[in-house]
This record gives structure tokens, sequence and C-alpha cells, in this order.
């Protein structure tokens, strides 16, 4: 069977507060195209489906719309996880309803752990797959607490509570497969971080389960599944090496430091062995990240503004002067031209005018969430993301403060 595997599709994703509906139409249109040029007969989208838990009115309709599409294709089977952007109530809403189209949503652990058991039948109507649709898991999907408990514990009991998952889900596979009589590929999913997956600067991935530092390793996998199909890092890659077990990424760029890497989806034929192949994704929209002192800034503008291309902007002055007038001479720049500008990071006149009115003048008189929220304004991350990092800056604080309380 051929099966397509992609991830992380953040549809309503803004960059620096712009609007991508036009990028994420251009992806959905492309992926119906490459579904029909490559026969492909499942497709599974490993979670983060939306970039948030309340998507717009347009993203919505953007899911939907493909969904039909692709119902009518020559895809019999769509498998859709959640992630952990996702809503799990909004994505099960019409749950019951799509599965008539062949739609298998798991926007979430059921009750029912054998709800995430999913038989696909080919056009006789004979068994031809086992999915293990296996969601975002939750903390309170995977362990309960109790007093007195250690970060250490929780670390031992969150990766043994994803272990037992997935080994749970294998056994009643194993069942299944032996009332069919017939060997058939086990196929899992998942949307968690794995050890040694690789992220990319300021990309927005963090850690699942706040203030810890759980990874999942490959023996959290049984080694009876044929395919893993992961979601949750931008970047395709591999698990441990592991051709059968691994990330898709994300289809467009999430931010300007993956401007430069080539995002793809993946083609997976199952027979007597597991063949994978990269799909590259076009570039929907070009991103460029300039830096240097004003004169480089300016000449790279005149030399982008000459190739008639819609380019959107990131710039970095790093020049020694003190220009009070940089972005009316860069937005000057680029009118007339399809260049936007979406962001202007000028650090020179940051730090004079920290300098110039910062009251705390050393380390001794500054306490650690101070230090940290200048670590987080000094490094330019953006006001969402600084949140996400406080929250968990607070947690291995206060984890920091109960350790040296009981030594």
């Amino acid at each position: 069977m051929k099966l397509l595997h992609t991830s992380d599709w953040h549809l309503g994703h803004k960059l620096y507060g712009r609007q991508r509906y036009e990028e994420f139409a251009n992806f959905l249109q492309w992926l119906e195209k490459c579904i029909e040029k490559h026969g492909v007969e499942t497709l599974i989208v490993a979670g983060d489906i939306f970039d948030s838990q309340t998507p717009s009115n347009r993203s919505l309709a953007m899911y939907y719309g493909f969904l039909s599409r692709i119902s009518h294709s020559c895809c019999r089977h769509i498998i859709i996880i959640g992630g952990n952007h996702d809503s799990p109530t909004l994505l099960n809403a019409p749950r019951e309803l799509l599965h008539f189209l062949n739609i298998h949503v798991v926007g979430s652990v059921p009750v029912n752990i054998e709800d995430e058991l999913i038989v696909l039948h080919d056009k006789n109507h004979d068994p031809e797959a086992l999915i293990l649709a296996i969601p975002y898991l939750r903390d309170k999907d995977i362990r309960s607490s109790t007093s007195q408990e250690t970060p250490d514990d929780k670390h031992i009991k969150m990766l043994q509570g994803i272990r037992d998952h997935y080994s749970t889900l294998v056994k009643l596979a194993r069942e299944k497969q032996k009332q069919i009589n017939k060997k058939i590929p086990l196929i899992a999913t998942g949307h968690l971080f794995c050890q040694g997956g690789v992220t990319g600067q300021g990309d927005g991935v963090r850690e699942l389960y706040v203030g810890t530092l759980v990874r999942v390793g490959l023996d959290c996998f049984p080694n009876e599944i044929d395919y893993l199909a992961l979601g949750h890092l931008h970047l395709p890659q591999l698990v441990a090496k592991q051709e059968n077990r691994r990330y898709s990424g994300s289809p467009l760029t999430m931010n300007f430091s993956e401007a430069c890497e080539q995002k793809a989806v993946l083609l997976v034929e199952i027979s007597e062995e597991v063949n994978v192949q990269e799909i590259p994704v076009p570039c929907f929209q070009q991103l460029q990240t300039i830096s240097g002192d004003l004169e480089y800034i300016l000449q790279t503008i005149e030399n982008l503004g000459g190739k008639k291309q819609s380019i959107l902007l990131e710039i970095h002055y790093k020049g020694e002067t003190l220009i009070d007038d940089l972005q009316e001479q860069i937005i000057s720049a680029v009118e007339e031209t399809e260049l936007e500008v979406l962001r202007i990071s000028n650090k020179r006149i940051y730090n004079y005018t920290l300098r110039q009115t910062s009251e705390i003048k050393t380390l001794d008189e500054l306490s650690p969430h101070q230090v940290f929220q200048q670590c987080l304004d000094l490094s330019e991350i953006p006001y969402e993301q600084q949140q996400e990092m406080t929250l968990d800056f607070k947690t291995a604080l206060s984890a920091l403060s109960h350790s040296e309380e009981k030594a």
C-alpha cells in the first residue's frame, strides 16, 4: 500500500502578525495533486493541524474543504490525530460524520483505548493495514500524580506511561491480526519529542511536558511497528537513524530561521519492506533575513527588489552608528517593490536605550526572573513564545528550589 505522511500544518499560523492563508491554500492544492500523482491510498496527518485551539473560520473552511475533496480522490483513508496545538473537542466534534467518508479522527486519548486501533480495508473490503492512531499524549493521559512526588518521579512515570500506551495498543493489534489470520502492516502515529530530535532556531517547538526533560527514546516504540509516523518537530528527520521511524516536519516554514530548510512530505510504500521517499514541498513564499550595516541592508534591498519577486524580509541592523530613522529609511527603500518588511531589529538603539534608562547596574541587583526576562528581550524572543518559556522557567526554578530545600 502507499501512504503519505505529513504533519504540523499549523493552519492559521501568522508570521510576525502577517496572515498566511494564501500559502496554506497553495500547499493544500499542491498536496491534492501530489496524492493523485503518486496514487496515495492513505493519508496520515500526525497532529497540529491548526496553530491554535481556536482556529479562524477561514482555517476551518480550508481544512474541511480539503477533506471533502480528498475523500473523492484515489485516497481511500485519511487518519488525523490531535497535536498539542489542537483542540481535541474541535477535532472530535464531526468525527462520526467524517467516519462515513473514511476519515478517522482521534483528537485525544479516547475512553476506550481500542478506539485508537483502526483497521483499513482495500477496494475488495479485505483488511490491508492496522493503524495505531495515537494522538498527543497529555500528562493526565499517561500518569497519575501523587503527593511527595519529585521531578524525577514525574520523568519516570511519564516515560513509562508513553511506553505502556504503545505496548498496550501493539498487543491489541496482535490479537486483531490473529483474528484476521493475515499478516498486514502495522502503522503507528505519535505527536511527541523523541531523543536526539533536531529543532530549528526559534521555530516555536518546545518540550511537551512543562517543567520536565522528558524526551521519548526509541525503546518506547515496539519493534512490531512497521512504520512510525510522528509529528511535532518541524524538520523532516529520522528517529535514531531508523528509516521506518520518522518525522515529516511542517510543510511551511514557521519562521525566518527555517527559510533555507527544504520542507517535505513522506511517501511510504509498504510491501515486504518499507520504502520511504521524501517529496520536496515547493516554497510558496520566499523569506529572507538581511543582517549588516545600513549600506549593506539598503544595497541588498535594491538587489532583491530588481528580481520582481514577492519576498518577506527580516532586517537585523548591526552597524556601529546609532541611526534614529532606521525604520523610515528601510520602509522607504522597499516602496514600489514586491518586498515586504515584517520585522526590523535595531540592537544598537536598544542597547543604547537600555544603558540610558536601566536603574539596575549589576547582576547582584537582578532577580532570577529579571535576568531571564532580559535574556528573552535581548534574544528577541516573540511575545507569545516568551509566555511559554517564562512558565517553563518558573517551573524549573521552583523544582530547583524544592531540591535545595530537601538537600
